[in-house]
């Protein structure tokens, strides 16, 4: 089996993860990323309930007309007191808990919000259900947070440390499971992959 992790395209607002749809670049992204997967044989998709993600998904499904899930379990992590922010608010209200969450010392919770074990809590019984499904290819259309978070527990790396992987990550970009249901092992087979977004350097975050 493979599972195709797809982050949500670029949103309409910069604040910190408001349930808002994609902007035009977000459904170019969205497009893009159907097409990369067109010959992937793709018999379910699973997305987050939130708008971004529930837009990204319906999109990029036209390339592949499968039946669509939608699932909280895999809804961005919460950054509770955070959530409505801007950059610059969240530097200026929460300087001491950004330093303390930089040490990666132990698995933090965003203040009134979650930490990597409660999202990997609520989305492991998302995974397990397709795991269990039978199917042979399934894209998941989540958030970052998620992403990298499942990625981590997956790997079997400290929790702690999951923002260290793609801290960056491209909206729309794929990071892809294998799973053998003889061995009952999940591997890591590709992550953060955006090759589908180089050849348009404005769908690219670095060029925003």
């Amino acid at each position: 089996m493979r599972i195709y992790m797809i982050r949500h395209g670029r949103q309409c607002s910069k604040l910190c993860n408001v349930n808002v749809e994609l902007d035009a670049v977000g459904r170019r992204q969205a497009g893009l990323a159907g097409e990369r997967l067109r010959n992937a044989a793709i018999e379910q998709v699973y997305a987050s309930d939130l708008l971004r993600a529930r837009e990204t998904a319906e999109i990029a499904n036209r390339c592949w007309s499968a039946p669509v899930k939608v699932r909280p379990g895999i809804r961005e992590i919460s950054f509770g007191e955070m959530e409505g922010c801007s950059d610059e608010e969240i530097a200026l209200r929460f300087a001491d808990f950004r330093r303390e969450f930089q040490k990666m010392e132990r698995d933090l919770p965003y203040p009134g919000g979650e930490c990597a074990g409660d999202v990997v809590k609520r989305a492991l019984p998302v995974f397990q259900e397709i795991l269990e499904s039978g199917l042979s290819s399934v894209a998941v259309v989540t958030h970052g947070g998620v992403i990298r978070c499942m990625t981590a527990w997956f790997l079997g790396m400290d929790l702690a440390k999951w923002r260290t992987l793609g801290k960056d990550l491209e909206n729309c970009s794929i990071t892809e499971l294998a799973y053998r249901p003889e061995t009952g092992q999940v591997t890591v087979e590709r992550f953060n992959d955006y090759a589908h977004l180089e050849p348009y350097p404005e769908l690219l975050r670095k060029n925003w």
